[in-house]
């Protein structure tokens, strides 16, 4: 049964990305050649390090400007790239190395409003995700990030 669906970033906002070499905020894009794993923000796969060509910019993947808001870096891969599509379950390369990707799920209710944290650690991320829903009415949807970092990685979606 589908609890939840990813929601990466979608390719028609990052090709204004792409084509514009400019940010939401007005900061110019970063190119580079990856020196992490990433993942890119759209097919949420991690990159290979010193061949995948990466772009850096600022994104805050909120609707509502308030307190809770957190713009931060993401990156995409400097190439067109499909979006993530196995979209209900946890992306299995970011899943599978809680090493490199440490994550942290944040729940949101409607207005926008923080009301839970949960450090995935050694839980299975899918599993997780489908108990917040089930046991927290309140939470509207998810963000994935690195627990180490900090970074936005995907939204995830009441299915």
């Amino acid at each position: 049964m589908n609890t939840f669906k990813i929601v990466p970033l979608s390719k028609s906002f990052v090709q204004k990305i792409r084509s514009t070499r400019v940010d939401d905020f007005g900061n110019p894009v970063i190119e580079q050649l990856a020196t992490g794993l990433g993942p890119c923000r759209v097919s949420l796969k991690p990159f290979k390090k010193g061949v995948d060509k990466r772009l850096l910019f600022k994104h805050s993947p909120f609707d509502i400007e308030n307190a809770y808001n957190q713009p931060g870096p993401v990156f995409i891969n400097g190439d067109d790239v499909e979006e993530y599509s196995d979209v209900h379950r946890f992306p299995p390369e970011i899943k599978a190395n809680k090493k490199s990707f440490p994550l942290t799920l944040i729940g949101y209710n409607k207005q926008q409003m923080m009301v839970l944290t949960e450090t995935v650690g050694d839980n299975d991320v899918d599993e997780l995700i489908t108990t917040i829903f089930d046991q927290r009415a309140d939470i509207e949807y998810l963000h994935a990030r690195n627990a180490q970092a900090c970074c936005f990685i995907c939204k995830i979606e009441r299915f």
